[in-house]
């Protein structure tokens, strides 16, 4: 990203000590986001200038605990700090980042990092916090024992970021003088022995210090990542030798090293007698209360959808307005044509079907953004655990399933901070039932056409957070048959931190907002644009001399094949047009939407028609002049909908994280075939009763 000569500093630290807000803070809209060859672990680079104008490039590593591995996060982190990763450079500098009202449990990580000797800035952040507590750090006499400089800092307003930019940009930082105690000369031995069989194997260099072999021979990564299958048994035999020789040897080492850091903190840290209740501990009295943090999270979800109807109301009235003023401009200016319905027809009414949803989109968002810079997401799965010990699961495996409410790609992705395979297994079988941001547009067009605006967005909010509360008990009676009888097993206990309360960075959650804002126009103008092209295509050929438009949809190749589906859709209620819709967004739920906008697009008589989907689908009629979206119908597709597994980049990461093609099919089959066993009851038994 930048020139080779600007050093690469990475930006470690424990997960919730506001690693990532500094590094936002630093690098703001100058950072690339990927993952790392191999992982599905993310990967963030940036670049930030110095007061001096020197350029810093940085990198983002992932949250963690220890060196000693036992998850891919901290395998990279190992990795990278160890200069193992091909793909990745050794960083010059590292920035630590600590959270200073959990200084004692943050030092663990630190000291192991400060052993590297790679020279190190310590960002002491949260100090507000800190101070909130009455405890008094003694910055100066910590930067003396450590030998490194220590920066107060509070990430989230920006005090400390000049002394720390003119930290990082120094020359002379020093060597850490940092030394925990020394290792058991028994270990020792045992480690150098196992060590020359390791340099054989490639596992390690043979130049390299003693650490190296060392943080390896206690992985515990159930994957091993960055490991090489040659090299595994290697350092597996060794561990076992180790554990022989000296049974307990890697608790002796981890309570040798806590002794240390205690001895440190009683130096450093003046702690009052008795400390005053903090804010945190207030809020947590009624947020995590039984039956109040309960309350409280229906409360925020009904809040929050109400939200997303009332205040992106107007920037999607101007959306709609943009586009049908861009295509009403196309019509006059290009002749009649192929070219000209493809353009407006094709592209501009398929991708505006979908941008339209963008500013409800970015409101969800921005609260999730809210609910994980506050510290709310762990309460969250607190509150869960409860609930999820009930299907065999605890609150841990809630996380990965809550992100998966924006995506299910990187909710799969979270899976691996899940100790137990078997919850990890089950929890990214049931991640894609979460309502995803790619179900919303579906939602609020389909909740659009079956309730008129005369409705208050309050009855609309409340469907919404219905449906999104039957994807999830939906996901719990997944979770509980495939613990009862496809997984039997014991259920692991959760282990879960409760960070404090801070004020959230408003600039860190509008970046993610950014982001995700990108990602999705990205996504919109490539492949959904790509897609209403060929759906344009496929709606439109072969032609057919027939006058009748909606005869010419029917003869295309887009018509015959939702004839072809007809017969198993029809008892759903849905038409064959509807079966285009449902063909299309295999490759994308949200594709749905800019299928039907194609498609009553070139159904339309009237080529100046811009008519929003909304109003067309309430328009829609069926040979016998009924409406083909009833509210039945629109019921049992939203019902469909919440259950379908329609996205094919989530089947390639399950195939991919799970291993097995098996799993892929087995959770495409159970989804998708309960989708359709609901939807068809609630057409069927509706019809019955009258409806």
């Amino acid at each position: 990203m930048s020139a080779p000569d600007s050093p690469l500093l990475a930006i470690v630290g424990n997960p919730n000590s506001g690693k990532t807000t500094l590094f936002n803070l630093l690098t703001g809209l100058r950072q690339k986001v990927a993952n790392y060859p191999g992982v599905t672990v993310e990967k963030k680079i940036g670049e930030c200038w110095s007061q001096h104008g020197k350029k810093l490039r940085l990198i983002d590593l992932p949250g963690a605990y220890s060196l000693n591995a036992r998850s891919p996060d901290e395998a990279v982190l190992r990795d990278v700090l160890l200069g193992r990763r091909s793909d990745t450079p050794k960083p010059d500098k590292v920035v630590l980042v600590l959270d200073a009202a959990n200084l004692e449990r943050n030092l663990y990580l630190a000291t192991q990092i400060l052993e590297l000797g790679l020279p190190t800035v310590i960002a002491l952040n949260m100090i507000d916090i800190a101070e909130g507590k009455n405890w008094r750090i003694d910055v100066k006499k910590l930067s003396d024992e450590l030998g490194v400089p220590v920066i107060p800092m509070q990430a989230t307003s920006g005090q400390g970021l000049l002394e720390l930019k003119s930290a990082m940009s120094r020359e002379d930082l020093p060597q850490p003088r940092w030394h925990s105690a020394p290792l058991p000369e028994e270990i020792r031995a045992s480690v150098l022995a196992t060590r020359a069989e390791l340099v054989l194997t490639g596992a390690v260099q043979e130049k390299s210090s003693l650490l190296e072999p060392l943080y390896l021979l206690s992985d515990h990564d159930p994957l091993h990542a960055g490991i090489k299958d040659t090299q595994l048994g290697q350092i597996s035999r060794g561990r076992a030798a180790l554990e022989k020789a000296h049974p307990g040897w890697e608790d002796q080492l981890v309570n040798d090293r806590y002794s240390a850091i205690e001895k440190l903190c009683r130096e450093v840290l003046v702690r009052p007698d008795q400390e005053p209740v903090t804010i945190t501990q207030k809020l947590d009295r009624w947020l995590l209360h039984p039956v109040f943090g309960g309350v409280f999270v229906l409360a925020f979800l009904v809040f929050l959808f109400y939200l997303i109807f009332k205040v992106a109301e107007g920037p999607m009235g101007w959306i709609e307005a943009a586009f049908a003023a861009l295509g009403s401009w196309v019509t006059g200016v290009m002749p009649p044509g192929d070219l000209r319905d493809l353009i407006v027809d094709g592209a501009i009414n398929g991708v505006s079907g979908v941008v339209v949803f963008l500013p409800q989109i970015l409101i969800l968002f921005f609260f999730i953004g809210i609910m994980e810079d506050t510290g709310y997401m762990a309460r969250l799965a607190f509150i869960m655990d409860r609930l999820m010990s009930v299907v065999g699961l605890n609150g841990k495996a809630f996380l990965p399933f809550l992100s998966s409410y924006a995506c299910a790609v990187p909710g799969i992705m979270a899976t691996r901070t899940i100790d137990s395979p078997k919850d990890r297994l089950i929890t990214i079988l049931i991640a894609p039932l979460a309502s995803c941001s790619a179900r919303l547009p579906v939602y609020l067009l389909l909740i659009s056409a079956l309730m008129p605006d005369s409705v208050s967005l309050w009855a609309k909010a409340g469907i919404m957070v219905s449906l999104y509360a039957l994807g999830t008990l939906g996901a719990f009676g997944f979770a509980w048959v495939l613990n009862k009888g496809v997984m039997r097993g014991a259920n692991a206990p959760m282990i879960l931190e409760m960070p404090s309360y801070k004020m959230p960075s408003i600039k860190g959650i509008l970046l993610l907002v950014w982001q995700r804002a990108k990602a999705f126009l990205l996504r919109a103008g490539t492949v959904i644009f790509g897609i209403s092209i060929l759906i344009w295509a496929a709606s439109t050929y072969p032609k057919s001399d027939s006058p009748d438009a909606s005869v010419r949809l029917e003869q295309s190749i887009a018509g015959k094949a939702g004839h072809l589906i007809e017969p198993v859709i029809a008892p759903l209620g849905y038409d064959w047009k509807i079966g285009i819709g449902l063909i299309g967004s295999f490759a994308a739920r949200e594709v749905f939407v800019n299928t039907m906008a194609v498609v009553y697009a070139v159904q339309s008589e009237d080529e100046e028609d811009m008519t929003p989907l909304r109003d067309r689908l309430r328009q829609e009629t069926r040979a016998n002049g009924k409406p083909v979206y009833s509210p039945l119908v629109c019921i049992s597709l939203l019902v469909f909908y919440v259950f379908a597994m329609q996205c094919v980049s989530t089947m390639a990461i399950v195939k991919r994280e799970t291993g097995s093609w098996g799993w892929m099919w087995f959770q495409l089959a159970a989804m998708t075939g309960t989708a359709y066993v609901l939807a068809l009851a609630i057409f069927q038994i509706g019809t019955a009763l009258g409806y």
